[in-house]
């Protein structure tokens, strides 16, 4: 699941319409997750979703559309985890689009236990980061719980015992972008139209 909803006011519009290069970062996450398996592939859309569609490919990935987008990151992962009707998907492994240093051994290490009952953290510096894996039967409690723009975090720590922490610094980079120093760091920009939105 990959978390684009966000209006991304401290950067200058929407997350989901960062650009590394002419190819919007969004697709660049997709095509991630899918080369390390992740399917299916849900990404979760709020601020300026029609001009994303318009703009991203998107190929492969269900689109869900986070009507609450600005209540917080919580409704979409509530609208993410709604998304997974397949009963056969044991666990979901969740990213937001504002990482364009996450690489796709970062994902695989953190998927490699695909169990319902896991809680998977990445872990940079010895820090919880994403990727992110919850299976099946947190779902319900994660979805109760995330609220306004704290989305998992009350009920990972009321179930820290249960989390194992995987270390990602080796083969990714945990950071996320939400500032223009950052932005210019990795090379991203915000299409003109949108800059001051």
């Amino acid at each position: 699941m990959i978390i684009a909803a966000g209006g991304g006011r401290r950067i200058g519009g929407p997350e989901a319409l960062l650009r590394l290069g002419e190819r919007p970062l969004v697709d660049r996450m997709v095509a991630t997750m899918m080369e390390a398996g992740c399917a299916p592939t849900v990404v979760v859309l709020g601020a300026a979703a029609d001009e994303v569609r318009r703009t991203a490919e998107l190929d492969g990935a269900t689109v869900v559309v986070n009507q609450a987008w600005g209540t917080g990151v919580g409704s979409s992962i509530r609208a993410g985890l709604a998304a997974l009707t397949d009963d056969a998907v044991e666990a979901v492994v969740v990213v937001p689009v504002d990482m364009p240093g996450l690489t796709v051994e970062a994902v695989r290490r953190v998927v490699a236990l695909p169990y319902p009952d896991v809680l998977v953290c990445a872990t940079y510096g010895g820090l919880r980061g994403y990727p992110m894996l919850f299976g099946r039967r947190h779902w319900a409690g994660i979805a109760t719980l995330a609220r306004a723009d704290v989305g998992a975090r009350p009920y990972l720590l009321a179930h820290k015992d249960l989390i194992v922490d995987i270390g990602c610094d080796a083969v990714a980079d945990g950071s996320r972008v939400d500032s223009p120093e950052l932005m210019t760091l990795y090379g991203l920009s915000v299409p003109p139209q949108r800059i001051g939105a």
